[in-house]
C-alpha cells in the first residue's frame, strides 16, 4: 500500500466535489469530464506533468470520481489523488499520439461499461487540453449520450477560496516578495537578462523558509524599453540598459498556487513620461484596492482604476484583473471573472485576483500589479508587501 500525503484535508476535498454537484446538478449535467489539470487537480489532488497526453477526472452525482490517464501515468495518479487506487485507470500506450487510434475511444468505452454512456455528459469544450479530434471520437463513440458544455463549471466553483488554500497562497506570496527582491537587487546597465532570469528560477524554486518552491504556470516575462509595449516577451540575451524600463511579471508558486507580482524598474533617470503615467497608476489601483470590497462589482474596480488613468490622459484597452488560486501552464488565471467594464460579477470574501493594471503603449511598457483577497468587511488585502512604485536604479 502506498503512502499518500494529500495537500488538503478529506473535509477539503469532499467541499469541493460536493460543491460540484450542485453546480452539475444545476446544469443538468450527470457526469462530467474534467480534462483542465488545474480542476482535475483541485478535485482529487492529482499533480503530475503529463497534461500533453489525453488525461481527464470523471465525476459523478453517486460515486467517487475517476482518475483516466496513460498507463505510465496511473503511477502518480495513484500516488497524488484522494480516491482508491481502483478509482485510477490507465489506457495502454499504443493510443498515445496514434494515427490508427485515440485514448477517447478507450474512455468512451470504460463509460459504457459504467453504465452512463447514454447519460447527459458535460464536457470542457473551451479547453487547452480538449482537443477538436477528442472531442468528435467522444461524440462519435458515445451516440447515445447527450454532451453539454461545462467549460468553467468547475472553475467557478473555484473562485471562493477556503482557509485551506489561502495558507498555500500566502506561502506562494512570501516567494514572490523574494523573486523581486532578487531581480531588483541584480538589474545593472550591462547584466545579461538571462542571467537574471536563471537567478529568478532559483528564487522561485529554493523559495522561502518551509515554503519550497513550484513551477509557475508561466515563465518570467520582462521585456524592456519599446518592448515593453508587448507585454508578453519573455527574455534573451542581451544586456539590460540604462535610459530604459522593463517590468517583471513573475509569480511564486507553492503546491501548485500562484501569486503573481509585477513591478517595472527603470536603470537611471526616468523621463517625465513615466513620472506621470506611474503617478496615474498607483493613484488608480489605490482606487480600485478601495472598491474591491464584498458586495461591489468587478466592474466597480475596473471604473475605480479607470478615472486617475483617464484624468491623466492614459486610455487602457484590455481588463485590469482575473482570479487566480491553483493553476497548470500555460496560465495562471482562473479563466472566469474579468475586472472589467462589463463584467457584473459580485466580489464575495476570499475571492482571489490579480489586479492587474500594465499599461503598453505604443513604444513603452510599465506594471505595477497587486495580487489580492476580497476580505469580509473592508477593502482588498494585498498578499505581498513591496513599495507600490517604479523602482528607479541610477
Amino acid at each position: 500500500m502506498i503512502e499518500k500525503t494529500l495537500p488538503f484535508s478529506p473535509e477539503e476535498y469532499e467541499r469541493r466535489l460536493n460543491k460540484t454537484r450542485v453546480a452539475m446538478e444545476n446544469a443538468g449535467i450527470e457526469v462530467l469530464c474534467v480534462t483542465d489539470p488545474s480542476n482535475m487537480a483541485w478535485l482529487t489532488g492529482y499533480d503530475g506533468w503529463s497534461f500533453y497526453v489525453h488525461q481527464g477526472v470523471v465525476v459523478f452525482l453517486d460515486r467517487d470520481p475517476w482518475w483516466w490517464g496513460r498507463s505510465q501515468d496511473r503511477n502518480g495518479a495513484i500516488r497524488t489523488v484522494w480516491m482508491e487506487d481502483s478509482r485510477a485507470y490507465g489506457y495502454a500506450d499504443h493510443f498515445v499520439q496514434s494515427t490508427e487510434r485515440h485514448p477517447m475511444e478507450e474512455l468512451a468505452a470504460q463509460m459504457r461499461a459504467m453504465g452512463v454512456g447514454t447519460s447527459r455528459i458535460g464536457v470542457e469544450m473551451e479547453n487547452y487540453y480538449y482537443s477538436a479530434r477528442a472531442h468528435a471520437i467522444l461524440t462519435h463513440e458515445l451516440p447515445d449520450a447527450t454532451f453539454v458544455d461545462g467549460t468553467t463549471l468547475v472553475n467557478w466553483c473555484r473562485t471562493v477560496k477556503s482557509e485551506e488554500e489561502l495558507v498555500f497562497m500566502r506561502q506562494a506570496a512570501k516567494i514572490s516578495e523574494k523573486i523581486v527582491d532578487g531581480w531588483l537587487e541584480r538589474v545593472e546597465p550591462g547584466v545579461p537578462k538571462n542571467h537574471v532570469v536563471a537567478e529568478i528560477m532559483r528564487d522561485a524554486i529554493l523559495g522561502v523558509d518551509d515554503a519550497w518552491g513550484d513551477y509557475a504556470a508561466i515563465v518570467p516575462l520582462l521585456p524592456s524599453g519599446s518592448d515593453a509595449a508587448a507585454p508578453h516577451l519573455t527574455w534573451d540575451g542581451r544586456p539590460f540598459a540604462k535610459g530604459e524600463a522593463t517590468f517583471f511579471e513573475i509569480s511564486g508558486c507553492y503546491r501548485r498556487y500562484h501569486i503573481p507580482f509585477c513591478r517595472t524598474v527603470y536603470l537611471g533617470e526616468p523621463p517625465d513620461l513615466f513620472k506621470h503615467a506611474e503617478a496615474a497608476l498607483v493613484e488608480g489601483l489605490e482606487a480600485g484596492l478601495d472598491m474591491a470590497r464584498a458586495g461591489n462589482r468587478a466592474c466597480d474596480v475596473a471604473e475605480a482604476l479607470a478615472a486617475p488613468l483617464e484624468a491623466a490622459g492614459i486610455t487602457r484597452g484590455a481588463r485590469c484583473g482575473y482570479p487566480i488560486g491553483l493553476s497548470y501552464p500555460p496560465d495562471w488565471g482562473e479563466r472566469t471573472i474579468s475586472l472589467r467594464a462589463e463584467d457584473e460579477t459580485v466580489l464575495e470574501p476570499n475571492m482571489t485576483f490579480h489586479f492587474m493594471p500594465g499599461l503598453w503603449m505604443a513604444n513603452w511598457g510599465l506594471e505595477i500589479t497587486e495580487s489580492i483577497r476580497i476580505t469580509e468587511d473592508g477593502p482588498a488585502e494585498c498578499f505581498c508587501d513591496r513599495p507600490r512604485k517604479m523602482y528607479v536604479k541610477p
